[in-house]
């Protein structure tokens, strides 16, 4: 499978969610979406970027945008900790690394000196036609509720 480009439409995944969800995002056409995908649930950085996008749930609900959050954490943790902090949306689980691989987010980190491989944070916008309008890489959490947000009004 290629990897996802900007300007270009994105090929149809899978993953189970939260609320029993069994994703596709070909289910979503016709409508926008923004998926984050993020390291590890129940960390700091992953914590505030989750309330972030929960604190401002009402932007995106405004303008149509479904918002899912991804890790490669299980179904379980992700149930908890959607529960925990009153996440008004959905967790994909992808355990097996396809939808980050799709999306080219496993990255090589070092952690207290040692090399690892895992989620770099990053964010995508896709239209309602199914293309990629907006990526983010390397996403720093404190400024970049306001980046998404500032996007979502020129890009749609």
């Amino acid at each position: 499978m290629s990897k996802v480009e900007t300007g270009k439409k994105v090929p149809d995944f899978s993953g189970q969610a939260t609320s029993e969800i069994d994703f596709k995002l070909s289910k979503y056409k016709g409508s926008p979406i923004l998926i984050y995908f993020y390291p590890r649930d129940n960390t700091p950085g992953c914590t505030q970027e989750g309330k972030d996008f929960r604190d401002h749930y009402a932007s995106f609900e405004k303008k149509g945008i479904a918002i899912f959050g991804l890790s490669r954490d299980s179904i379980k943790v992700h149930e908890n900790f959607k529960a925990k902090h009153e996440f008004p949306f959905d967790l994909i689980s992808d355990k097996d690394e396809s939808i980050c691989t799709l999306f080219d987010v496993i990255k090589e980190k070092k952690l207290y000196g040692k090399i690892h491989m895992g989620i770099e944070r990053s964010t995508f916008l896709i239209n309602s036609d199914g293309k990629l309008v907006k990526e983010w890489r390397k996403v720093k959490v404190k400024e970049h509720i306001a980046q998404v947000l500032e996007a979502i009004e020129t890009e749609l």
